[in-house]
């Protein structure tokens, strides 16, 4: 009769550290841009987030989306893209919308091209794109990177179709995936390394990274995920390690950064 009770009682033990590990995965990496959202949010200012962070992230999880038509992962994978997805262009709406209260600059910057009898946009209108290397992903307004992530989208999905078939492709788009994941961090590192600075970026989100990553980690290693996830999982928490370290050396040896100047100009204007 005890034995019978023990065995319910890891039964349910077990179910629940299923579940919470589920959560875990699918609700864990939306966790750390919660600071970030609410400090970018209280201080108007968007100058220490890097929006490439995005886009690294809506490319990872758009591929590993196309990825799971040519190889099965587990649906909890599914969720986490899908909903990560749509966290970053949530980010991404609230950064757009923040730099613009902020930016003096009228013109704008776009991805589709627009009608030069707009009076607000004052921009020459061009045949396909107003689409200028030196503005990319520095656009002006909320649509410009939406118009950007479905042309991404149809493109990826197009290739994906024609050679669903090609295992060497389907491998290859996998690896891209992951690997595009486990460059996260390198667009906030390359920021902290121009700022000289790690100031403006939240440091929760990058103990939640760390983390994250580590647990998410263990969890490809324990689940046999395919060998793609575990590798650049371990490449990613490096990453986040040298994103810690850089808050340890700027901290303890500060520099001023030559963007500082412009930051709080602008900040100063907008006020």
């Amino acid at each position: 009769m005890d034995d019978e009770v023990f065995d319910q009682i890891v039964t349910v033990f077990n179910s629940l550290v299923s579940w919470v590990a589920a959560g875990a995965m699918v609700f864990g990496g939306v966790v750390p841009y919660i600071p970030q959202y609410r400090d970018i949010r209280r201080s108007q200012n968007a100058e220490g987030f890097s929006t490439y962070v995005c886009l690294v992230l809506l490319v990872a999880n758009i591929l590993r989306i196309l990825f799971r038509f040519g190889r099965y992962f587990e649906t909890l994978l599914l969720w986490q893209s899908i909903i990560m997805i749509a966290t970053m262009l949530i980010m991404l709406n609230l950064c757009t919308n923040v730099r613009m209260a902020t930016d003096l600059n009228t013109k704008r910057r776009s991805f589709i091209a627009t009608d030069s009898k707009d009076e607000e946009i004052r921009i020459p209108k061009r045949l396909f794109l107003d689409f200028d290397w030196n503005y990319f992903w520095s656009w002006s307004h909320f649509m410009d990177y939406m118009q950007c992530v479905l042309a991404f989208t149809l493109v990826a999905a197009y290739v994906t179709y024609l050679l669903l078939d090609s295992a060497l492709f389907v491998e290859s788009l996998g690896f891209l995936a992951v690997f595009t994941e486990a460059m996260l961090g390198t667009p906030q590192l390359y920021c902290n390394y121009q700022n000289k600075s790690t100031e403006g970026m939240s440091i929760k989100m990058v103990l939640m990274w760390t983390s994250g990553d580590t647990f998410k980690t263990g969890y490809f290693l324990l689940t046999q995920a395919p060998v793609q996830f575990w590798t650049c999982g371990l490449l990613q928490v490096g990453v986040d390690f040298a994103i810690l370290f850089q808050v340890y050396y700027y901290s303890r040896f500060p520099q001023k950064p030559l963007s500082h100047t412009v930051s709080h100009t602008t900040s100063a204007k907008a006020l």
